[in-house]
């Protein structure tokens, strides 16, 4: 009998013991659980496809993520919800710990980077734009013009250029840059259709591509908001009498890699299609790609009898109706342009 006391408080001891080592061991993996990693900045990790928990911890230690301790396989045992690796690229901040990095990985919640195609910019611009974009998959420098148009869905005969909204844009690593045009492009035909429903009724447009046209001169011409209107109605105004629109930036478009930065006489006396002071009427596409406020001035323009205009120095411009008030107020801009020059 006695003996059997014994056992039995040995094993009850023996247990005791384990239990005790037992709840100290999960003491110490829950402790690890909020081990900061071993991040001094913002890290962007990806987690390939198919990574098992062995692999996913080799991967962070060799990323230098976290330190080598068999309390992370631990963790994992104890904590599954956790252990959900998902694939995908990840924003890993120097202030998470163990836990948080695990959580965030579990839920799938990918990083998301931007990139932002600006107001004003031509079609190449933004092609470099995507070229230079961070885990981006390249795909339409591989396509043929067809099959790209036929991707974003463009309909139109003649050039991309003006047909891609300006917005900045959120994307997660390896969405296809494809996949950008195309909610670029989608987003654009939109808002140029309604637009193009609600327009003032007497414009000398043609179609919706016209006022597009349009906004992208306007788009060229000034960034101040309050101008917009301003500016279309005297290019609607030299439509409507048959006036050229002599305005530069098509010049400049016209003269692609052969701009030197400034515009010589000879420039506005050679023909290209987009010389605006060679040609009638509109250029054949736009020269740029126009803002959502560009585009609502092509299509509401103030009324006003305005023909000329030119900047007044100051960040704005002058509205002439006549061409000798206009020759006084490019007078007055040369002489601050000289003041400026000394």
């Amino acid at each position: 009998m006695k003996l059997a006391k014994k056992i039995s408080m040995a094993v009850v001891v023996v247990l005791l013991i384990l239990g005790a080592v037992a709840y100290f061991m999960y003491q110490q993996v829950l402790n690890y659980a909020k081990t900061p990693l071993n991040l001094t900045q913002e890290k962007i990790f990806t987690v390939p496809a198919g990574t098992g928990r062995v692999a996913f911890e080799t991967l962070l230690v060799d990323e230098k993520v976290i330190d080598p301790s068999y309390q992370f396989q631990w963790l994992l045992k104890l904590r599954p919800e956790l252990a959900k690796i998902k694939a995908g690229t990840y924003r890993l901040q120097p202030d998470m710990d163990v836990e948080q990095m695990l959580a965030l990985i579990a839920s799938g919640k990918e990083a998301q980077f931007t990139i932002r195609f600006v107001e004003g910019n031509r079609l190449s611009d933004w092609t470099n734009t995507l070229r230079d974009a961070p885990y981006l998959k390249h795909e339409a420098e591989d396509k043929t013009q067809t099959e790209l148009y036929a991707f974003i869905g463009f309909e139109g005969d003649g050039a991309l250029e003006g047909w891609l909204y300006p917005d900045t844009y959120l994307y997660t690593a390896g969405t296809r840059d494809l996949d950008i045009l195309k909610r670029a492009h989608q987003q654009m035909k939109k808002n140029v259709d309604e637009i193009w429903q609600g327009r003032d009724k007497d414009l000398p447009y043609k179609n919706a591509y016209e006022m597009l046209i349009m906004a992208s001169i306007i788009e060229k011409e000034t960034g101040v908001d309050s101008e917009r209107n301003q500016v279309a109605s005297v290019f609607v105004n030299r439509l409507k009498k048959n006036m050229r629109l002599q305005t530069d930036p098509t010049v400049i478009y016209g003269l692609g890699d052969k701009y030197r930065g400034k515009i010589y006489r000879s420039d506005l006396d050679n023909y290209t299609p987009y010389n605006t002071y060679r040609i009638d009427g509109l250029p054949p596409t736009p020269i740029a790609m126009p803002s959502l406020a560009s585009i609502k001035a092509a299509a509401h323009p103030a009324k006003t009898d305005y023909l000329y205009f030119v900047a007044n120095g100051t960040g704005g411009h002058t509205f002439s109706h006549s061409l000798n008030d206009h020759n006084r107020a490019v007078k007055v801009y040369r002489q601050i342009e000289k003041q400026n020059d000394k």
